[in-house]
């Protein structure tokens, strides 16, 4: 049998991405999959059947070569590209594969704002960087697995305080994000919350528990609801799984939703969704819709983030249309 080792270290977005991939190379050449990734993601891997074992690591790639050398890999497939990762590939001495990161092309539209890129989604790149080894997409889409049963969830989150009906619809709210400048500003998020005719739940981490609170407590008799900080990553996947619809920016909340085929209202703020990381649904139904403010000259601005607008007015989150936003999710 032969034995690949897939490697993508971070985030949860990219993770999920990588999970065509994981499926397809396991269905269609029945190999024994292995997966190195941080320690912090690696809940996320290991309930996905598709996988064998998860290696992790919290600084060093040190942790775990003793272990990775005695595997003897046929093949190892390189899905993050860095210098990291070039070094586990030579101490493995195993044939490896990559994937085009387009940072050429992406440079160029960041900082001349010239656009040479590729109408690639990543899920397909990734895939391009297997061809060889006679993997093809099956049109699944995304996967992200639930390690218990609906009951225990249920059960879970109510024990937390977050106290939703289930047997009502709900839109699920990812009001966090890595950077800042992907997050959505608070005027928007505080008009969606007026506005919208469906109750809301806040997702997001630790950093965003009191801002969620205090939104929830505003909004109170608008039935918004916290969720930020009080439910894990699982938690928080299985809220979008039961909701009606999924507003997210560019984050991992929004690969997650499209993992469950959900209806997502995506709001880009400094990236842009020509990338090749917008919500992916394989063969199915596309249910996303894009909000973004378009002819910026400053946009995009990173290919990832920053902590605050470079230029100081946020304008590609301060200037969406809110009413339309609105509407998408009322219809």
């Amino acid at each position: 049998m032969q034995k690949y080792l897939i490697i993508r270290f971070s985030s949860i977005g990219d993770i999920v991405l990588t999970t065509p991939l994981i499926r397809c190379l396991k269905k269609q050449t029945n190999a024994e999959i292995h997966f190195l990734t941080k320690k912090g993601f690696k809940t996320i891997l290991e309930p996905n059947p598709h996988i064998d074992k998860v290696y992790s690591i919290e600084k060093s790639i040190d942790e775990v070569m003793p272990e990775l050398k005695a595997q003897k890999y046929d093949a190892i497939i390189d899905l993050h590209n860095n210098l990291r990762t070039r070094q586990v590939k030579l101490s493995l001495r195993a044939k490896s594969f990559s994937f085009d990161k387009i940072n050429i092309q992406k440079w160029l539209i960041v900082n001349l704002k010239i656009n040479y890129l590729p109408h690639v989604h990543i899920v397909d790149r990734y895939l391009k960087a297997v061809a060889t080894l006679g993997v093809q997409d099956d049109g699944e889409g995304l996967d992200f697995f639930l390690s218990e049963n609906d009951e225990c969830y249920f059960k879970s989150i109510s024990r937390k305080g977050v106290k939703v009906d289930f047997e009502k619809p709900y839109v699920a709210m990812a009001i966090g994000a890595a950077h800042q400048t992907k997050r959505m500003p608070r005027e928007l998020i505080d008009d969606i919350c007026r506005k919208a005719n469906l109750p809301i739940v806040l997702l997001g981490g630790p950093a965003e528990t009191d801002e969620g609170a205090q939104i929830a407590t505003t909004y109170a008799e608008r039935q918004v609801i916290n969720a930020c900080g009080k439910v894990s990553l699982h938690e928080s996947a299985f809220l979008i799984k039961q909701s009606a619809k999924v507003i997210t920016p560019d984050t991992g909340m929004m690969h997650i939703a499209a993992a469950f085929q959900k209806e997502i209202i995506s709001v880009w703020g400094n990236t842009i969704p020509e990338f090749g990381m917008s919500p992916f649904y394989g063969n199915h139904v596309d249910r996303n819709q894009s909000f973004e403010v378009k002819n910026l000259p400053c946009r995009p601005c990173s290919k990832i983030g920053h902590a605050h607008c470079p230029k100081g007015h946020f304008k590609c989150m301060k200037n969406q249309d809110t009413t339309a936003i609105i509407e998408k999710i009322n219809q």
